[in-house]
């Protein structure tokens, strides 16, 4: 795989300042960590996205948010292809929110496919993409490593804090990789800011498909589709209830988690997720030294390899590697035949990647807007 550069955007600061809220009922004493029993998940995933009322204060939520998300603060605008929006292209919308902004900013997308490459820096925080669940618009480039570089490929590149994506398809069109080639990367997604949440969102490419780079993020109801390292980055992520589909004809790679040091507190998390797909498939392998990702109460279909993880990519040692699997099923969960450097987790090891303070989701997330 072709060296891949990471960005360390540095967060955006504000000023902390007391807003009037009311947290409704449903947030008292919410448990954080996720139930072992499925038919509970939905309200468990429910009451730890939080809605507010400008009634009473919080100090549990990060005050930046709460200033953005103040009721009279939103603004919404409007992107429709066919000119009866405000804009016509998602890059002019982007391009009209002002450098500084400290306001929820709703960029609705209207359905179809827009044939652009759009990037948020990081002086535009508090973005939010959204598109109706039914008519789900798609963003599309065909941008490769071989002419942008891997980093810069990206068909959606956000390097802002806060941003949340709703009801979104992020595709990158380049054709399928040349498997004798290394310059064939091509990235749908690149998140680079810190806090941002993906809602029912699908990411669609083949190799290197969604750059999970830097920050806290949080992906929920969501599709991913690509071939090797589809999911790669240095990010501190959960993946919640979330589809992830290998179309590789050949060798398949879905992680390539990007820690260095066994101190660095990034890592991926896959909760209640399921595996589809075909190719003979690795859930990770080492891109960098010291890689952290784990597997939680997901369904394993038979396109997983028996041995589960790969360190081939780094050549690396093995000891700093952090591979772990617990209470998954399927064909492709049997622990039998799993590389002796993964972990089947007990229940302790397990829990502090099963709780929403894995990424401190608990002063950030909050239930999407309702358009």
């Amino acid at each position: 795989m072709a060296l891949k550069l990471t960005h360390l955007a540095a967060p955006a600061s504000f000023l902390a300042t007391l807003l009037v809220l009311q947290l409704l009922a449903t947030v008292v004493s919410v448990p954080t960590t996720v139930p072992s029993d499925t038919s509970k998940l939905d309200a468990w995933i429910k009451s730890n996205m939080r809605e507010y009322k400008d009634v009473s204060a919080t100090k549990s939520i990060d005050q930046a948010l709460l200033i953005a998300e103040k009721k009279d603060n939103v603004k919404v605008i409007r992107v429709k292809k066919d000119g009866t929006g405000d804009f016509k292209t998602i890059t002019d919308a982007v391009k009209s929110v002002p450098s500084g902004n400290t306001k929820r900013v709703i960029i609705k997308i209207g359905r179809g496919e827009y044939k652009e490459m759009v990037k948020i820096d990081r002086s535009k925080p508090f973005i939010t993409f959204y598109g109706e669940p039914g008519n789900m618009p798609r963003i599309s480039y065909d941008g490769t490593a071989k002419k942008y570089g891997t980093w810069y490929c990206a068909t959606v590149a956000v390097e802002s804090n806060y941003f949340v994506a709703v009801n979104i398809a992020f595709v990158n069109s380049a054709p399928a990789p040349d498997p004798r080639r290394n310059d064939q990367q091509a990235v749908a997604m690149r998140i680079s800011g810190d806090k941002a949440a993906f809602h029912n969102c699908k990411f669609i490419g083949y190799q290197d498909t969604l750059c999970d780079d830097v920050g806290r993020h949080f992906f929920r109801d969501c599709y991913i589709q690509g071939t090797v390292d589809f999911i790669f980055g240095n990010g501190k992520s959960v993946y919640l209830n979330t589809t992830i589909n290998s179309v590789a004809k050949g060798l398949g790679v879905i992680t390539a988690q990007a820690r260095e040091k066994v101190d660095d507190v990034s890592g991926f998390t896959f909760i209640y997720c399921k595996i589809i797909g075909t190719g003979d498939t690795y859930l990770g392998r080492a891109w960098r030294k010291m890689p952290r990702v784990v597997f939680a109460f997901t369904e394993m279909g038979t396109l997983i390899n028996s041995k589960g993880w790969s360190n081939t990519a780094s050549g690396q040692a093995k000891q700093g590697m952090y591979y772990g699997e617990y209470k998954c099923k399927g064909p492709g969960a049997t622990p039998a035949g799993r590389v002796k450097y993964a972990k089947i987790l007990s229940d302790a090891e397990a829990a502090p990647f099963l709780s929403m303070t894995f990424i401190q989701g608990n002063k950030w997330i909050l239930a999407p807007p309702k358009l």
